[in-house]
């Protein structure tokens, strides 16, 4: 919008209209320095317009089987290769909640993309751990180049800490002082904070013929927190499918990938 419109709202000054324009040129060159990380799948990375950004917080949820864990670990090693490759050329902190994390699965995808398997892992036991890590990861990211944290998963810990409706609210509370902070982080240190979640049924929705009645853990809150949400799901066979369910810039649609040895790829239909 040019200068002569704007100062055409009402209260709006010529300072007032300034101060507007040096905010917007600001923000336009804090986004430049994002990166994008590819998910190891051509088909998944075209639907992310290119991949996953860093300064921004990214959620997949899912039921078991689905893949949150290998495209975890995908990316964990994806986001330590050159930018020509798809990678972000920094190093990967890995938060485990849920003992899911395995080395030998790093080792064969790094074997596929030649990488080294430069990962700061940790296991939380509890909420309580699991927001110190996050706060102890701050100072290394502040003097390390750190382009990706993975949370894996960021509900599990909550719904164990927090039992019943009676500790709802707090742990509500609890989670979102976490994800402000997490979203504070990936803005501040240039990451892509990448969370996986759990589903658990709805039973309003599943009265409704054709609706999915799953739906993430968390609520509200971490819905708000996220800046890009994807549902993973089983499809044909081997395949699995990923649905884009809110993004700022990318339209809700879907890609197909496989699981491999070496993580997160294509379907051979869609290579050939």
């Amino acid at each position: 919008m040019t200068t002569r419109r704007l100062l055409k709202i009402k209260g709006f000054s010529e300072t007032k209209v300034e101060k507007i324009r040096e905010a917007a040129k600001k923000l336009l060159e804090i986004r430049k320095r994002c990166i994008r990380i590819s998910t190891g799948s051509k088909q998944l990375d075209a639907a992310l317009n290119g991949g996953f950004q860093t300064m921004s917080v990214c959620e997949v949820y899912g039921e078991f089987r689905c893949g949150k864990t290998q495209l975890a670990h995908t990316l964990a090693v994806v986001a330590q290769l050159p930018r020509d490759m798809g990678g972000a050329e920094g190093k990967v902190a890995y938060i485990d909640t849920e003992g899911t994390f395995r080395p030998e699965r790093i080792q064969d995808i790094a074997e596929r993309f030649g990488a080294c398997e430069n990962i700061a892992f940790a296991r939380a036991g509890n909420t309580e751990m699991q927001t110190e890590l996050l706060e102890g990861l701050a100072a290394n990211f502040s003097s390390n180049e750190y382009r990706l944290l993975i949370i894996d998963s960021i509900m599990a810990l909550y719904r164990t800490d927090y039992v019943g409706r009676g500790e709802l609210s707090e742990r509500q509370q609890a989670l979102g002082a976490f994800l402000r902070r997490a979203a504070q982080m990936a803005e501040e240190f240039n990451l892509l904070v990448f969370m996986t979640n759990q589903v658990m049924s709805d039973p309003g929705a599943m009265s409704f013929a054709g609706v999915d009645g799953r739906k993430p853990a968390g609520g509200h809150v971490l819905a708000h927190a996220s800046t890009t949400r994807l549902l993973l799901r089983k499809g044909r066979g081997e395949e699995r499918v990923a649905k884009i369910m809110d993004s700022p810039d990318c339209p809700e649609r879907e890609a197909t990938y496989i699981i491999t040895t070496g993580g997160i790829n294509d379907p051979e239909s869609f290579i050939k």
